[in-house]
């Protein structure tokens, strides 16, 4: 968050200096402090402004004193300061008052004898008996033994001291409306007691609703009555006009909404929202700066993630309507998706999603229930059906704008909005254009993915298969045409390495990602001319090192032409390369093999690429078996390689462990290593995934040899 982003996040702190003031409170205060400067009250006054709760009743307080500290000295009152909320739950009130009175008192009237603070001292001490009341200071400004007077007395003789002093005194008491109902009554008890002396001037602030039915709640009486007997001047202080709180919430918005992409921001969605529902609760300064604050904290997590007038909309129900907010986190498929009620539908028919409907909006507080509901339908536009046309069903492209828009109504987007971040393990947005900037670059591309493959989703698979999903949904804007060659050079270099098995042991019918590297590759060849394809494919194949991605690729593009026991043959129109490219694609992949496979293992260690066995039948099928049986016994010569091969063919999922002891039947028989099997098995050096190899290739022979199935699923 930036410094300038950090000084609209506050605390709630009241405005201090007029020259700020943006609600036209500086006007009202100005002639406010005139009228007290001209005051010369012989019974004393009770002045109060009443304004509702968060309206800028200290911000007004501020501007008065300000002016008054303006005023030439003999024309400035002493002004006793006193918030009652500070002492609130900890000490009697009365005696909280009475210390903060005399300690203004005894410090700025600087004509007052040691006879007259006996005076006042004894007053306060008969109005609040409280043991203690003249330690800690004011006791030392005593030096006679204080005796016991007759009220009445006592207060003819302040009457007569302030008379004669001259000295006009305001007393201003803030944030009344915090207290709790006892305290206000309490408080109300104090001022009018001493309510009278002569050129005694109370400011009174607080909530008039609020103090009404506190006095009632405690007093059992008539509030407003109660409150005529004490407050003899009054002021209702002059809410400010929607247009001014208007502007300043748009600045501070502005700040927020900073950096974020134009896509994700429509003026005539933001119009909408804002005059047919936010503005019902842009009622005070306040109100502002809880929604302000709130958007400060929870932004800057889904800012580029999320569609910023949605967001502003929903953080709005949150912070003012928090019950509503809480029914829609928890219904998402009621309010969300691109087919809302067909979603739906499989679980709740069109009557009980009325009534679902019918049921939140009819907990929404009567005041807010129109601004609400406005608001909801413009970010859901689904609900308008079950609440105004029953019975219709909305499509997709009526129910969420567009993707990129990224709004609160696309099923998918609308977790974002309530986990203040992106979810664990997501791909942002954000994110996912920072990638596609190294599209161009193979090799550090290459190393995004591998960056990925190492990243674990909390559900258990990784983030790059997640990625190279996404990339399927990515078209030409996202993915220029001249960043292809690239991607595919990227694939075949460090493909072999995003073959994770947490992305296929979930589900049996999980498909591993050599299919989502199948798939994003084809997808991309669609965009190429086809005269080019093959020798996009053979320069970015000879670059790689990924054999079986390699392999795999060029077997996809082989039973599109009805080869290698092809399940997914195409007409020669929809065939991706013709078939004298799909032979030198061959050549290439079968190149790489041998290279491979013949190379010093410190080289390379043609035992380790993945999925061997498909990379063997490969091999086998454009070169015979002989060529492969030769290097087969030849490499398990040594122990250590017999358990890498059969290691690296040990197929996990959560329901299966198989090792088919058949596919090496194509290269020597299995009688003549199972001996050498039983043995390495009872190796205590081996490591766990070595051990449980053997064991389960032990097992698999001798079930075929007792004859029995391996089609079924075993432990």
């Amino acid at each position: 968050m930036e410094t300038e982003d950090l000084n609209i996040l506050s605390a709630d702190n009241p405005l201090t200096n007029p020259k700020d003031d943006k609600l036209g409170y500086a006007s009202f205060a100005e002639n406010l402090a005139k009228s007290i400067c001209k005051m010369s009250p012989s019974d004393g006054l009770v002045m109060a402004v009443y304004a509702p709760w968060g309206s800028g009743k200290s911000t007004l307080l501020n501007f008065i004193v300000h002016y008054l500290e303006q005023k030439p000295e003999e024309e400035q009152p002493i002004i006793v300061p006193f918030n009652p909320w500070w002492f609130s739950g900890q000490e009697d009130l009365t005696k909280s008052f009475f210390d903060q009175l005399l300690g203004v008192l005894y410090d700025k009237w600087q004509s007052l004898d040691a006879n007259a603070k006996e005076l006042l001292t004894s007053l306060a001490e008969r109005v609040a008996p409280i043991p203690g009341l003249l330690t800690k200071g004011f006791a030392a400004t005593v030096n006679t033994i204080i005796q016991p007077k007759d009220i009445h007395k006592l207060k003819k003789e302040v009457e007569e001291l302030l008379r004669k002093e001259n000295k006009k005194i305001l007393i201003v008491i803030d944030d009344i409306d915090r207290l709790t109902a006892e305290e206000i009554r309490q408080l109300f008890r104090v001022i009018k007691a001493v309510a009278n002396f002569p050129n005694v001037i109370y400011l009174l602030l607080f909530d008039k609703e609020v103090v009404v039915k506190a006095l009632e709640d405690i007093q059992k009486i008539d509030g407003e009555a109660y409150l005529e007997k004490i407050v003899q001047v009054p002021f209702e202080l002059p809410l400010p006009d929607k247009f001014s709180l208007r502007k300043i919430f748009e600045v501070d918005i502005e700040k927020i909404f900073a950096d974020t992409p134009e896509e994700l921001f429509q003026e005539d969605h933001w119009r909408d929202v804002y005059l047919q529902g936010i503005e019902h609760f842009i009622t005070t300064p306040r109100s502002i700066r809880r929604l302000i604050n709130t958007l400060m904290v929870t932004y800057p997590a889904v800012k580029g993630e999320v569609n910023f007038v949605d967001f502003i909309a929903i953080e709005t129900i949150r912070v003012f309507c928090p019950l509503i907010y809480n029914i829609v986190r928890h219904n998402s498929e009621l309010f969300s998706g691109y087919m809302l009620y067909e979603t739906a539908s499989s679980y709740m028919s069109e009557e009980e999603r009325k009534i679902f409907h019918d049921s939140w909006i009819s907990q929404i507080n009567k005041k807010d229930k129109k601004a609400v509901k406005n608001i909801m339908r413009l970010i859901f536009p689904g609900i308008r059906t079950p609440i105004e046309h029953p019975g219709v069903i909305i499509m997709s492209q009526e129910l969420a704008k567009d993707n990129n828009q990224l709004r609160i109504s696309v099923g998918e987007i609308f977790p974002r909005y309530f986990h203040l971040s992106i979810p664990e393990g997501d791909i942002s947005n954000s994110e996912m254009k920072a990638i596609l900037t190294l599209a161009s670059d193979s090799q550090a591309f290459a190393e995004k993915l591998l960056e990925f493959s190492n990243q674990i989703r909390p559900d258990g698979t990784s983030r790059v298969k997640l990625f190279l999903n996404r990339l399927r949904d990515l078209d030409e804007k996202d993915i220029p045409l001249n960043c292809v060659p690239s991607i595919l050079e990227a694939l075949f270099k460090v493909g072999d390495n995003l073959l994770r098995l947490e992305d296929q042991i979930n589900s049996s019918f999980a498909m591993g990602n050599e299919y989502e590297i199948e798939f994003l590759i084809h997808q991309l060849l669609e965009r190429i001319e086809k005269e080019k394809r093959g020798i996009i494919l053979q320069e970015s194949m000879q670059k790689g090192q990924a054999i079986f991605t390699i392999v795999w690729q060029v077997i996809s593009l082989g039973e599109q032409h009805s080869k290698y026991e092809a399940t997914r043959s195409k007409p020669e129109e929809e065939r991706l390369v013709n078939s004298q490219q799909l032979e030198e694609l061959e050549q290439v992949a079968l190149d790489k093999i041998k290279k491979a496979a013949y190379q010093d293992k410190i080289q390379f260690n043609f035992l380790k690429v993945p999925k061997l066995r498909s990379v063997l039948a490969f091999w086998r099928d454009l070169c015979g078996v002989e060529e492969i049986k030769q290097w087969v016994q030849k490499v398990i010569e040594k122990d250590k390689d017999l358990v890498e091969v059969i290691e690296n063919n040990f197929v996990q999922n959560t329901k299966l462990y198989r090792l088919y002891p058949q596919w090496l039947s194509y290269y020597l028989e299995a009688s003549e290593i199972i001996n050498r099997v039983r043995s390495l098995a009872e190796d205590t050096g081996l490591a766990e995934n070595q051990k449980l190899a053997l064991q389960q290739y032990i097992k698999e022979y001798e079930m075929i040899e007792r004859g029995e199935s391996l089609s079924q699923p075993f432990p």
